[in-house]
């Protein structure tokens, strides 16, 4: 699949260092095909004006583009009759969006009460965590962390002893950015809908592959971006059960959310647009429903196949060097591979990759209490798509083994 398509990503051509870029810091943002570009320049050169405020040509198409990729959006994620989309600037807005929203005091009263218990899980990015702890101190709400065992494994068993009747929400990932672990978030999830919790899934590490279908899922709230899925940065979506959404508080508050205002009092618009304040990124959303387009004219299917056989590869290739440890080896269905080596810093790992032409991400990777948790500090981690190649990963097992024998 690869060679086939990497010629629609002009910045995989460059060289780093003399040598031919490999690109395998997917997991923080995908790379933009032409067909994503061409549409989001079309956008900007034929029809750019503000949507839904103008009866002139221009904002009426524009209004039409926007609406039409909400749609498209909607579909590529499984969302039915009774869900809802909403467009927001990437998943820590979409994930701060229903934090705040459920902790905020509004006419009926805040959803989250002193008392309330809130889970989330001990896979989360910093996004799907700190919204939390601030929505607890808010509200007076009990936060508790359904921690992984020692492998980084989530259980439901365990989830099942924590959730209590003052269980109000429940938020996990659809995969670990830092670990590559795939929870399995499908029964996690119906479990605290079953005990009435609203459920929240970060689905930003599956949204390019693995793609979850909300209609299938006990979700009432889903966010991602669409830098995760070949689409421009600063884009993304919250989507939902229209019940769950509409439970929310606004984060914006201004133009275009609005029904009617006074000097004294102001009524919200109905969903979305009661969650949309402010002029949209409208050529954003344009250029994330052509990413979708995108992802559905190469196949899903065709897509995971290639990326789990990518990371299959560098799996049994970094396991193979001495002193080096795989994070959760058998989480076929992922993308990432996070690995740590005996005595050697990741960051000077990630420097001698990058004199190599090899891109990579080192760090805690915006998740330092999981890996605190696990006792591993900041990690190595590749990350694959649809462009990459059995060759890069060869040369990402090289690199590494090279970079350790320098450093060791």
């Amino acid at each position: 699949m690869a060679h086939g398509v990497r010629s629609l990503f002009p910045v995989l051509e460059q060289h780093i260092h003399g040598t031919a870029l490999a690109y395998l810091d997917n997991a923080a943002t995908t790379q933009v095909p032409l067909p994503v570009l061409a549409a989001m320049r079309c956008f900007e050169e034929e029809d750019r004006a503000n949507i839904h405020r103008g009866v002139h040509t221009l904002s009426q198409r524009a209004t039409d583009a926007f609406e039409r990729a909400r749609t498209d959006l909607k579909r590529f994620v499984g969302a039915g009759p009774g869900h809802e989309l909403v467009f927001t600037s990437g998943t820590t807005e979409a994930l701060n969006l229903v934090a705040n929203g459920l902790s905020a005091v509004q006419a009926g009263g805040a959803f989250l009460q002193p008392g309330d218990q809130i889970i989330v899980s001990g896979l989360e990015h910093h996004a799907n965590l700190v919204p939390w702890q601030q929505a607890a101190r808010r509200s007076g709400a009990t936060l508790t962390v359904l921690l992984p065992d020692a492998q980084g494994h989530l259980h439901t068993k365990d989830l099942a002893r924590l959730l209590t009747p003052r269980t109000r929400v429940f938020a996990v990932t659809a995969c670990a950015n830092a670990t590559g672990e795939t929870p399995p978030y499908e029964d996690l999830l119906a479990l605290a809908a079953q005990a009435g919790a609203l459920t929240v899934l970060d689905a930003a590490q599956a949204v390019g592959h693995a793609v979850p279908n909300l209609s299938a899922l006990s979700c009432d709230y889903m966010a991602f971006s669409g830098h995760k899925m070949y689409g421009p940065m600063g884009t993304g979506a919250l989507v939902g059960r229209a019940a769950a959404l509409e439970r929310l508080a606004p984060l914006r508050y201004g133009g275009d959310m609005v029904e009617w205002v006074s000097y004294s009092d102001a009524g919200f618009a109905a969903l979305p647009s009661r969650l949309e304040g402010g002029t949209p990124n409208v050529a954003g959303a344009v250029a994330m429903a052509a990413a979708a387009a995108f992802i559905d004219q190469l196949g899903r299917n065709t897509i995971d196949a290639h990326v789990q056989a990518l990371r299959a590869h560098a799996v049994a290739g970094l396991t193979a060097i001495d002193g080096v440890t795989v994070l959760a080896p058998e989480a076929s269905a992922s993308a990432i591979v996070s690995f740590v080596a005996r005595d050697v810093h990741p960051h000077d790992i990630g420097t001698l990759l990058d004199e190599q032409g090899v891109a990579v991400r080192t760090g805690h990777h915006c998740a330092q209490p999981l890996l605190d948790h696990l006792k591993l500090g900041p990690t190595t981690r590749a990350s694959f798509a649809l462009y990459n190649t059995h060759h890069e990963v060869e040369r990402l097992i090289a690199a590494v083994a090279r970079a350790l024998e320098v450093l060791r």
